[in-house]
């Protein structure tokens, strides 16, 4: 979790706007939420010096690039950088070694290492690991900890041998702020600014959902939540699929100039610890249909994610990509489809209990609240220990997501707002663009399996 000042600012950097950046997020609480990397992206370099390792363009970074990473983590923060496997901007294949080292002697905590300019070191698999393992063990070897961000837009399938060397891994090519445009997207979106809207990468995970894995993911790309190009109720189905598929959320928005609706969506404690949640597993799509009411784009679908926690809680996302509100219905059949299907004794006892459901946006900061945090006029600090029934904060750097899901914190469960009966279904009114997003947790064994088992 972090910021990344790309989408928002492209190569317009600078010392200022990252330790800016880095002192807002402190205010506004979004460290202690878990937004703990501050990324410097692309156009920070004045290329290299006369002994061949990178230098910083000093008038953007007049104080170099070790104050700066000294800085951030006085402020308990941690700092990512760029770099690419290529032959141009911030870095070259064949210099990983000097490179990283040069990371880690500047204190480097996360590097983002892209694909541009690769002259042609692609195509097949085997050609592309090579490419990006010289530097996975250029940094191990470094000895200091840096987390390793593959970012090669989904070329030659990374998700099947990433994990292997990296921490994460781009399953696609670059987001832009749409919910569902087409038109112009590329060749399936797999080069850089060929608009991947939002939909299109949600849909493309449907099939390699399993590759993630504890401290190995796929990266669906930053977060444009706040930069304009999308509804209230588009971002919010943005933020909770990237938080549901355990992609990496990194915010990438002006942090400084929030609107209300933006930080409360951020800084949803219930959303983010389901992407916190110690299974590490991404979601299932168990169903996708299409719809009449398409949208200016010619675009309607709806569909039905699940995934089980690690406590045994499950996450339920409706989501409705057609253009108006609807009714939506899940069934537990459809919840626990893959569960039942293991089963050759009958229905999944899964089914035959009645499971409570706590929506995880009902209880979503209002914008007085917001608005009072941004403006400095309330705080986000939160002591855990001394409140415990406040619903719309949260301080992981007191208590950590996995912890407080262990004492069952309120913040991060949502509101209670329905039981699905056994046997029975979850129903919603959905809006259009829109999601319902519910943890379902089991109130055991049920009247009807007790009866099963007499």
């Amino acid at each position: 979790m972090g910021w990344d000042n790309w989408n928002a600012f492209g190569c317009d950097v600078s010392e200022d706007l990252l330790l800016g950046t880095a002192q807002k997020m402190i205010e506004y609480g979004l460290r202690d939420l878990g937004y703990n990397y501050v990324i410097l992206d692309d156009c920070w370099s004045a290329g290299r010096t006369s002994n061949g390792t990178l230098q910083p363009n000093m008038t953007k970074f007049p104080n170099g690039m070790a104050h700066v990473a000294n800085q951030l983590h006085s402020m308990g923060l941690r700092f990512g950088m760029y770099s690419s496997a290529g032959i141009y901007t911030c870095g070259q294949y064949g210099k990983e070694i000097v490179d990283a080292q040069t990371f880690a002697d500047w204190g480097v905590d996360y590097l983002k290492y892209d694909n541009c300019y690769n002259a042609g070191q692609s195509g097949t698999s085997l050609i592309t690991y090579n490419r990006y393992n010289a530097m996975s063990q250029a940094l191990n070897n470094t000895g200091r900890p840096i987390l390793y961000s593959m970012c090669n837009w989904g070329e030659d399938k990374p998700w099947n041998w990433a994990q292997t060397m990296a921490n994460s891994w781009r399953m696609s090519g670059d987001i832009y702020d749409s919910y569902d445009r087409r038109g112009d997207e590329g060749y399936n979106c797999q080069l850089p600014g060929f608009h991947c809207s939002m939909m299109n990468i949600l849909n493309k995970m449907a099939s390699i959902q399993s590759k993630s894995q504890s401290g190995a993911w796929n990266d669906m790309d930053m977060l444009e939540v706040g930069n304009g190009g999308m509804t209230d109720d588009e971002y919010k189905t943005h933020f909770s699929m990237w938080a549901f598929m355990r992609s990496p959320l990194i915010m990438g928005t002006d942090i400084r100039s929030m609107t209300p609706q933006t930080y409360s969506i951020y800084s949803n404690p219930a959303v983010i610890a389901i992407n916190q949640d110690p299974s590490s597993s991404a979601g299932v799509r168990k169903w996708r249909y299409y719809v009449n009411d398409t949208d200016e784009y010619g675009q309607g679908e709806i569909s039905l994610w699940t995934n089980t926690l690690a406590s045994g809680d499950v996450v339920v996302a409706l989501v409705n990509a057609g253009n108006n509100s609807r009714e939506m219905n899940a069934t537990l059949q459809d919840i626990f489809l893959d569960a039942s299907t293991a089963v050759t004794s009958g229905p999944s006892p899964l089914l035959m209990e009645a499971w409570d459901v706590y929506d995880l946006w009902a209880n979503r900061m209002d914008d007085a609240t917001a608005s009072a945090i941004l403006n400095g006029n309330a705080t986000m600090n939160v002591n855990i220990m001394n409140i415990t029934n406040i619903t719309t904060r949260y301080n992981s750097t007191e208590m950590s997501y996995a912890d407080g899901l262990a004492m069952n914190n309120s913040a991060l469960l949502g509101a209670k707002t329905m039981t699905v009966d056994p046997m029975g279904t979850l129903t919603a009114t959905i809006p259009g663009h829109g999601i319902g997003f519910y943890r379902l947790r089991s109130q055991g064994a049920s009247s009807m399996r007790k009866r099963d088992e007499l």
